[in-house]
């Protein structure tokens, strides 16, 4: 059942409000679904445990049983941290693309329709709840790998650059997994459906030199978004001020937005598709 939250949406009316009064409306319904969103995370306690400590479970699984293996130029911790972050980043969407099937199939979209609630705000809902979940996951990654030894060097300006790509990355793609939502006809393909983000960090400079990689996958692996994004924090987290990287994290910024702007186009066509 959708929860009631949703029936405090300004009704349809009869000429839809124009001007500041259309983006109150607007503002007000996100506010209104986020907050149901939200309360629907914490309400699934097993999903939201587990997108808290899988993180930290991966963490621990690079750095105990297979730190001593990997080539780093320093200690191993202190390279794949940020890696863990664009992993997990991952596996954290996935929960976005089942959340947003199951308003699909079970009803909760057709109710927001008679309240003339559009999809945007409810995707944005969505999208909003699971970017702040995964930001609270990766500060405990990072809490955590701080006591099994990482030590970061950035200032404040690099913490907060970092926090940026962190973010922009993260709402990136959060947006894919919306998508893969609504392509999905059910709760168990849309899990499945997002095995590709799951792994998407793997075939880059996350958890390994793109340089030690397979010759035939070097190109694709310096080629894709999740590489600058992970350099660009490496870097600012082992104390480069963000004007020596901004290069790479201009990149990183770059890809994030291309994908956002793209998925949210192909997330409006796919709910009207849905909704016709």
């Amino acid at each position: 059942m959708p929860d009631t939250a949703v029936l405090a949406v300004t009704p349809r009316t009869t000429h839809a409000p124009a001007g500041p009064r259309s983006a109150a409306t607007a503002t007000t319904q996100v506010v209104v679904l986020t907050a149901r969103c939200a309360r629907l995370a914490v309400r699934h306690v097993d999903g939201l445990v587990t997108a808290l400590v899988l993180p930290v479970v991966i963490l621990a699984v690079f750095v105990w049983l297979f730190g001593g293996a990997v080539r780093a130029d320093g200690r191993y911790v202190d390279d794949v941290v940020p890696g863990i972050v664009a992993i997990c980043a991952g596996f954290g969407a996935g929960t976005t693309a089942v959340s947003v099937c199951q308003d699909l199939v079970g009803g909760t979209v057709d109710r927001l329709r008679t309240l003339d609630v559009g999809g945007p705000a409810l995707l944005a809902a969505h999208v909003g709840v699971a970017v702040a979940r995964n930001l609270v996951s990766s500060v405990l990654v990072v809490v955590v790998a701080l006591a099994l030894g990482f030590r970061p060097h950035a200032g404040a300006a690099g913490w907060f650059v970092a926090a940026l790509v962190v973010t922009a990355y993260l709402t990136a793609i959060t947006w894919v997994a919306a998508c893969l939502g609504m392509l999905a006809r059910s709760a168990e393909g849309a899990g499945g459906a997002t095995m590709g983000l799951m792994f998407f960090a793997y075939p880059s400079s996350a958890v390994v030199p793109v340089d030690t990689l397979p010759a035939w996958l070097q190109g694709f692996a310096g080629h894709q978004p999740v590489t600058p994004v992970v350099d660009g924090l490496r870097a600012l987290l082992h104390g480069t001020p963000p004007s020596e990287v901004a290069g790479t994290v201009g990149t990183a910024f770059a890809w994030c937005a291309a994908i956002v702007a793209v998925a949210v186009l192909a997330a409006a066509v796919l709910f009207r598709r849905r909704t016709a």
